[in-house]
């Protein structure tokens, strides 16, 4: 068994591999840049090289630095994570030359399946079912146009190389082709550093499920059941599960019989996920290997009950399975949730700072219910901008699926982070979302559900008596406690009204409040009765509420006359008036907003990579005017109306803070 393991990564990931060699007695060494000197991963390794400064190219991608900090660190073992060097094949030679084992597969089988058109070929001739597309190079934006009417639209543009979701496009339409073609490549040459391109027919209303395979090189191979990955935004997972809602045993043995198949003709070691798109029928085709652990690997984690770290790093040291194909069971349900400092009212858009707050759920593993949260962030820490936006990977088991639902919205709705935006009002109203329920989900969920954008849930009026009713029942306790101060009016349960009057979401309630000992009976003016009692006190940011025999978690602010909520997807204000107050309040003038109609305002910190446009020109609705680049990736900005450009307030190279205004129209 090895003595010291290297982490070529960072983040998340870099943690998780970091806890399970520390757990089977192996030394550590982290690798960091110069943003990350401060991190997680950092600090829970047992040793530590700088490897270069923030940009990725001059760190954690470039091999010669990373083979130097091998050397100095005297690792017999690089683990690479996922992401960065853990599919190129020139570092795992490099590592093999110096005499270092790679945790991973063998180069040839990197290669071969690492590269898209590659995987595609040695797929049909291993038997396996591919979509119909043209595999070869693709010269230029006019050779992708005609590639893509003989395939017929809407097509697919994806990077050969890499993973992610980055380099990869959807098209309907030549000038979409035209567009997507070098915003593909530039963002493939970007974050790969292979700008190589290949078109496919895009299979309207699919469901993505991938397969998870283990191999040794003592030509044993199993797969570990599947992972659903339907819910996707811009082709990149957002939430996961194990195992599919959709398969039955029949196909689910097909597809894995099939991946292991493909696994062996290249002589694979080694975890490794062969995906698969699947349509209604339950037709499935072969879309890509991924030769690394994929992010969304705790799921299969949960329901088999193997560390897929730690069979990586037993296989790689050459041992054998410990078990065979039918050992493999699978064990209730697993649901993960990919928590990203990105804004969703805000169409997803990334978000950076300092994490003022953070604090997750308790991890927890009983008999019938696991909490795990995987992340390389602490409170205080950054979020930055040279970086993958993930903030921690948030999982749950449950012997049934219905159950590991509501745990995960339990858990996301009392998972507090503050200082950046992130995405769990969209992750926690997925979990309430009747099709996720249902297990009706395509990777078009996202699309179809939420065409306008993530504008927030809207509660029926029976969920908002619940809330109001908690809202007043906690607002009481406040004045309770106030009215107790000294120097206040010391008789403080005279001196509190009973009557009240609830407005949340647009709506408001009449009711009149009894209290008791440990609880108090929330009365409606319509003739509603609630039993309230909660662990809330004044001061706290999170409450768990329960009504009658029911309950909800929240994220709680105290303001002026009431409460903020979060929880379920939504962001409630609650104000609690007493009812005259609540008359007055009625007539209070709104603020106007500022009209922006007439400027393009930067909806994410980034940089500003190209201006399509010049003063004076004319421009259509949906005409691309620049491109900003993000965590890695290229975002169009598109005019939303026809105008002519007034003036240009930024230059190419300029860093854009969010809602710097960028051009503005006449």
């Amino acid at each position: 068994m090895f003595k010291k393991i290297l982490v070529a990564n960072r983040g998340e990931i870099a943690c998780r591999v970091i806890k399970t060699a520390s757990k089977m007695g192996i030394a550590t060494v982290a690798i960091y840049s110069d943003a990350d000197v401060n991190s997680l991963h950092v600090e829970l390794a047992d040793a530590s090289i700088r490897i270069g400064s923030a940009s990725v190219n001059e760190s954690y991608i470039s091999i010669e630095r990373v083979i130097e900090a091998v050397k100095v660190s005297g690792a017999d073992a690089v683990h690479p994570g996922y992401g960065f060097l853990s599919e190129n094949p020139i570092f795992a030679e490099k590592l093999e030359a110096l005499g270092v084992v790679f945790i991973g597969p063998p180069a040839n089988a990197i290669k071969l399946m690492g590269d898209k058109i590659t995987s595609k070929k040695i797929a049909q001739e291993s038997g396996v079912s591919t979509v119909p597309g043209y595999m070869g190079l693709i010269k230029n934006a006019e050779h992708a146009v005609s590639i893509s009417n003989e395939i017929g639209y809407p097509v697919m543009i994806k990077a050969s190389a890499g993973g992610g979701g980055k380099g990869m496009r959807i098209s309907g339409n030549d000038k979409e082709t035209r567009e997507s073609f070098q915003s593909a490549k530039n963002e493939a040459e970007s974050s790969f550093g292979d700008g190589r391109l290949f078109i496919e027919k895009f299979i309207s209303q699919p469901r993505h499920i991938e397969i998870q395979v283990l191999a040794d090189a003592h030509s044993n191979c199993v797969y570990l059941g599947e992972r659903e990955c339907s819910i996707q935004r811009r082709n990149q997972k957002v939430i996961e599960e194990a195992p599919s809602p959709f398969l039955n045993e029949t196909t689910r043995k097909k597809m894995g019989n099939q991946a292991c198949e493909l696994a062996r003709s290249v002589g694979y070691t080694s975890a490794g996920t062969v995906e698969f798109i699947v349509d209604k029928e339950k037709n499935f085709y072969f879309l890509e290997m991924n030769t690394r652990l994929q992010v969304e690997h705790p799921v299969t984690e949960l329901i088999t009950g193997i560390d897929l770290v730690e069979q990586m790093i037993q296989i790689a040291s050459g041992a054998v399975l410990p078990f065979e194909q039918q050992d493999i069971t699978l064990n209730g349900w697993a649901v993960e949730s990919r928590l990203y400092a990105e804004d969703p009212y805000r169409n997803f858009l990334p978000s950076i700072g300092r994490l003022s707050r953070y604090r997750p759920p308790e991890e927890v593993s009983e008999q019938e219910l696991t909490v795990r949260n995987d992340t390389g962030v602490y409170e205080g820490g950054e979020i930055s901008i040279f970086y993958d936006p993930m903030i921690a990977k948030l999982c749950t088991w449950s012997p049934t699926r219905n159950a590991s639902i509501i745990a995960m919205r339990d858990a996301l709705d009392g998972f507090e982070i503050e200082g950046v935006e992130h995405n769990i009002p969209f992750l926690s109203a997925v979990m309430g979302h009747q099709k996720f329920i249902d297990g009706n989900i395509t990777t078009a969920f996202i699309e179809e559900e939420y065409p306008e954008g993530f504008k927030g849930v809207n509660f029926s009026e029976s969920d908002l008596k619940q809330l109001a009713a908690g809202a007043v029942a906690m607002f009481y306790k406040s004045e309770i406690r106030r009215s107790q101060i000294s120097g206040q009016i010391s008789n403080s349960l005279k001196s509190v009204g009973t009557d009240w009057c609830i407005s949340l979401q647009g709506s408001e309630f009449l009711v009149s409040i009894d209290a008791l000992i440990d609880s108090a009976i929330i009365t409606y003016k319509t003739g509603e009765i609630y039993e309230i009692s909660t662990d809330w006190k004044p001061g706290f940011k999170k409450a768990t509420v329960y009504v009658d025999k029911d309950y909800f978690i929240c994220k709680v602010t105290e303001i002026t006359g009431g409460f903020r909520f979060k929880l379920r997807g939504a962001d409630l204000k609650i104000y609690v008036r007493l009812p005259n107050h609540a008359k007055l309040a009625s007539r209070m003038l709104k603020k106007k907003t500022k009209d922006l109609s007439k400027s393009l305002i930067c909806p994410m910190p980034g940089l500003l990579i190209s201006l399509s446009v010049s003063v004076g020109d004319t421009v259509e609705e949906g005409q691309a005017l620049c491109t900003v680049e993000a965590m890695k990736m290229e975002n169009i900005l598109r005019s939303e109306t026809k105008g002519v450009i007034k003036k240009i307030n930024a230059n190419m190279g300029d860093n854009l803070a969010v809602d710097y205004v960028i051009l503005e129209f006449e």
